[in-house]
């Protein structure tokens, strides 16, 4: 058969099989989200298909990847043609995925920017239900020589501890760092606390030499610079 009937054919295949079939001709990039997971649940039920589950899925939680990967499997479950083996799936590919970019985060080797900084952290602390306090220890070029979590909370906020970030820092030699927490609400914006941990940290910097380049407030999908809003 020649590509052009393949894809003429295309019509007369079920939906169910569609997604995979239009991976296999034009590419995993061809898919939607909703076309995606069709492919990794197989099947829907006897009254829609796997596509059609799959966008009923998505709509729960507004088209929302990042909250496609905090469900559970007893959220999947709750619709009707996804069992746990069909969970699992999702959940098992969404999880890859998540790793990948953490990966990819720590691969990293210098900060050219608060996207570069926004990119290694949002996997770390990006989608935690409770505040993390990091600081990223940079040499003279900017190339990161150490993360490290300071300090870990709730959701009210963190302690951190001025002397042990600096003790790591003068072990490591480095030149500059850059903090960093996160905000479990999703605010993109500097509490007065946050202020002022930034400049207690700036000042005792400036005793040993060593810069604090940046603040930076992660959430799932957006980031808040200290030094881009030029109140650092």
């Amino acid at each position: 058969m020649s590509y052009e009937d393949k894809i003429s054919s295309i019509k007369s295949w079920a939906e169910d099989d569609r997604p995979r079939e239009k991976l296999l001709l034009k590419g995993k990039s061809a898919l939607s989200d909703a076309e995606l997971i069709a492919v990794l649940i197989g099947s829907g039920s006897r009254s829609e298909s796997a596509v059609t589950l799959s966008k009923r899925i998505l709509a729960s939680i507004d088209n929302n990847l990042n909250k496609l990967g905090k469900l559970l499997v007893s959220d999947f479950i709750k619709f009707k043609g996804i069992g746990n083996a069909k969970a699992i799936s999702i959940i098992t590919a969404l999880e890859l995925g998540r790793r990948r970019r953490l990966e990819e985060a720590l691969e990293i080797p210098k900060i050219t920017s608060s996207t570069a900084v926004f990119n290694m952290m949002q996997p770390l602390i990006g989608e935690l239900q409770h505040e993390e306090f990091w600081v990223i220890y940079l040499n003279n070029s900017n190339k990161v020589l150490f993360k490290q979590q300071l300090s870990k909370g709730g959701l009210t906020g963190t302690l951190v501890d001025v002397r042990l970030l600096y003790k790591k820092a003068i072990e490591l030699c480095a030149t500059a760092l850059i903090l960093c927490h996160n905000h479990p609400s999703g605010k993109l914006q500097a509490s007065n606390a946050d202020k002022l941990i930034t400049n207690k940290l700036k000042l005792a910097g400036e005793t040993l030499d060593i810069k604090v380049l940046d603040h930076i407030i992660i959430t799932e999908n957006a980031y808040f610079s200290f030094a881009d809003e030029n109140i650092l």
